[in-house]
């Protein structure tokens, strides 16, 4: 491990403050905050509809924002089969032509095409965050009874509440979104659908995103014949609305800043309050000691992360809790300047050509967006 306060102490000015660690921090994260933390991150609190901008190029972008303006209306008082009961009246000719009451259960939340949700599949940065954060702002509900979340912290609030609790607490919600919908293991298929199920049964919409359908989700990652029952169950919730385009955080931008050398690294964090100076290595050890549960805790009040000594991930389960804490860097859009290896190529050949590519490609995406801003952090 590199000595980096030493390397600071020569080339820091002396009355600037030492900065940040994350590897000194361990959070304690209530289940309670776990609950009332379920809303869009920081990077989305100000997204609507309104301000998408659609890729002329792509039709099914421009048709998912007409679709999910449908959705959210439904979820209004009057809106066909949402919570406040048949009827009313919605764009486009009204929610009839997209939704319709269920069967069993006493009520139904409105869906798509027959279903109770919507689903929205694209590739990496196409907007699919962006739209799923704008039908919960758009959603007539106060925030207290809409959720939002991605799948991983949907599993782990159902760790820390237990499942009965978990039903109960968002059988109270008109809405559940669930961003980056994934299956990694059959728990989560049989946690998932089960909980999915209750939540239906209980008029809750649901709205996700993911990279895969939902007919497709858990292959590659485990037998998905073993769990057929269960995927099905989960993708008989939803009507897929496949977003096409290209990712808007590559298009026209410049490719991701050249990783800087350890002395501009610790220079940029000594010279920004709020920024976190660590050794890739040990902060990758530390992170298996943290629930990822709380890695969105361990980034409050960050305002940079600069990392010395970046490499390729070792193994599997170390670039699962890689990929969390990068989404969560993502939504509160901390800046990182890293000097080492590029992000591209933090995972070998053999992991982004397995089951859990798509997780991987994304963070690549991600921390190449961060790269960019941290990279003016050095500059200044």
């Amino acid at each position: 491990m590199k000595d980096v306060s030493t390397t600071a102490s020569r080339t820091a000015d002396s009355a600037a403050a030492a900065p940040l660690s994350l590897c000194t921090r361990r959070p304690k994260v209530p289940a309670e905050r776990l609950v009332g933390a379920m809303v869009p991150p920081p990077r989305f609190d100000s997204v609507r509809f309104e301000t998408y901008v659609p890729d002329p190029g792509q039709p099914s972008q421009s048709e998912a924002v007409r679709v999910l303006s449908g959705f959210a209306a439904g979820l209004g008082p009057g809106g066909t089969g949402g919570p406040g009961g048949p009827g009313g009246n919605a764009p486009d000719g009204g929610l009839k032509r997209w939704f319709r009451r269920g069967g069993r259960g006493a009520r139904r939340a409105p869906g798509v095409g027959g279903s109770r949700g919507v689903y929205l599949d694209g590739g990496y940065g196409v907007g699919k965050t962006h739209l799923l954060a704008s039908l919960w702002h758009a959603a007539p509900a106060p925030a207290e009874r809409k959720a939002f979340g991605t799948f991983v912290e949907l599993t782990h609030l159902v760790g820390a509440l237990g499942f009965q609790q978990a039903v109960r607490t968002l059988s109270g919600h008109a809405l559940l979104c669930i961003d980056e919908f994934e299956l990694d293991d059959p728990g989560d298929t049989v946690l998932v659908s089960s909980l999915l199920g209750k939540l239906v049964d209980a008029g809750v919409a649901l709205a996700a995103t993911s990279n895969t359908l939902p007919g497709k989700l858990g292959e590659g990652r485990f037998a998905a014949a073993d769990f057929l029952r269960e995927i099905q169950g989960l993708s008989a919730h939803f009507r897929a609305l496949r977003i096409d385009g290209e990712d808007y955080r590559h298009r026209g931008l410049p490719e991701a800043p050249p990783p800087a050398d350890d002395a501009r690294v610790t220079r940029a964090a000594y010279g920004t309050p709020g920024a976190a100076l660590d050794d890739f290595p040990a902060l990758l050890a530390h992170l298996a000691t943290v629930h990822p549960s709380r890695y969105g805790a361990l980034c409050d009040g960050l305002a940079a992360v600069c990392l010395t000594d970046v490499r390729p991930v070792p193994d599997q389960a170390t670039a699962l809790r890689l990929v969390v804490l990068a989404d969560r860097l993502y939504d509160r859009e901390v800046p990182v300047l890293a000097s080492g290896v590029p992000f591209d190529a933090l995972f070998g050949e053999e992991m982004l050509a397995g089951g859990y590519r798509k997780k991987y490609f994304r963070a690549i995406s991600r921390l190449t967006a961060l790269a960019r801003d941290g990279a003016k952090l050095g500059a200044a």
